[in-house]
């Protein structure tokens, strides 16, 4: 299997000292459990049409997330007024923002990024190999400093279209990646596009635990977010280092996706 291509140029890490953030608090954090959640945001748009950015980071704030793993996120796009909605969702959330650009469109960018309370030590984003070649798709990658101890905390966001053949591939290279760093604890969050009886789940989970099945209750179903029927997003752990001890999907209209909460403790 071909390696990954990585785009260092595409990722920008935002400082966001002016907005408050107070990094040395988190390096301080002596905080038994940290919580991460994963939520496709639709370019920040509910379900009245509405892009309303602050009702997001409200969700966020109310969840009391450490480490958010965004997809659909806009930088510079017609639709969003050519707004940058990692700089607003950080400065809203007082967290430090990552955006990683996977295709240009409409004039800006477009793709993944990660909110985090805790220190970025290290970043890049990968494009995926695509089969279908009109939405170029990527994994963003960030090495966080919790409490001392390292992770590499991972958000992608891949392929919706029928059929497995492009999801299976794109898990491939997310081995890849999970192999090169084994001597860390590994979380990758993200929109799968893939039910729990899937082939794409099945290949992930040959390498990485679901954490659902682990500590939430109910199907934890999140799309469609006025009658939710499927469960395709997900939180992935190296179970060996990581233990879960608490999942929930909040409810909300303000994307077409609900978000999922999972609360963490490093072993």
């Amino acid at each position: 299997m071909k390696p990954l291509r990585t785009v260092l140029t595409s990722v920008a890490v935002l400082c966001i000292a002016a907005f408050a953030i107070n990094l040395r608090a988190a390096e301080t954090n002596t905080a038994d459990t940290f919580r991460v959640m994963t939520y496709n945001i639709h370019h920040g748009e509910g379900l009245d049409k509405r892009i309303d950015l602050p009702r997001i980071a409200a969700l966020i704030k109310r969840e009391k997330a450490d480490i958010v793993a965004l997809q659909e996120v806009d930088k510079g796009v017609k639709r969003t007024d050519r707004r940058d909605l990692t700089i607003e969702l950080a400065k809203l959330t007082g967290m430090t923002g990552v955006f990683s650009n996977n295709f240009n469109f409409q004039g800006g960018e477009y793709g993944n990024a990660i909110l985090t309370r805790f220190p970025v030590l290290a970043l890049t984003n990968s494009h995926y190999h695509m089969l279908y070649t009109n939405e170029q798709r990527g994994i963003l990658q960030v090495t966080l400093d919790i409490n001392g101890k390292k992770i590499l905390f991972m958000d992608t966001h891949i392929d919706f279209r029928p059929g497995d053949a492009e999801r299976i591939k794109n898990v491939g290279e997310i081995k890849q990646l999970v192999t090169a760093h084994r001597d860390l604890p590994i979380i990758i969050c993200g929109d799968f596009n893939s039910k729990p009886d899937s082939a794409t789940h099945a290949a992930v989970s040959e390498f990485l635990t679901d954490t659902w099945p682990m500590i939430g209750k109910g199907p934890g179903n999140t799309f469609p977010a006025d009658k939710p029927n499927r469960r395709i997003d997900y939180a992935w752990i190296s179970r060996e280092t990581i233990e879960p001890v608490g999942a929930w999907v909040p409810q909300t209209e303000a994307s077409d996706h609900r978000p999922v909460m999972f609360e963490f403790r490093l072993k």
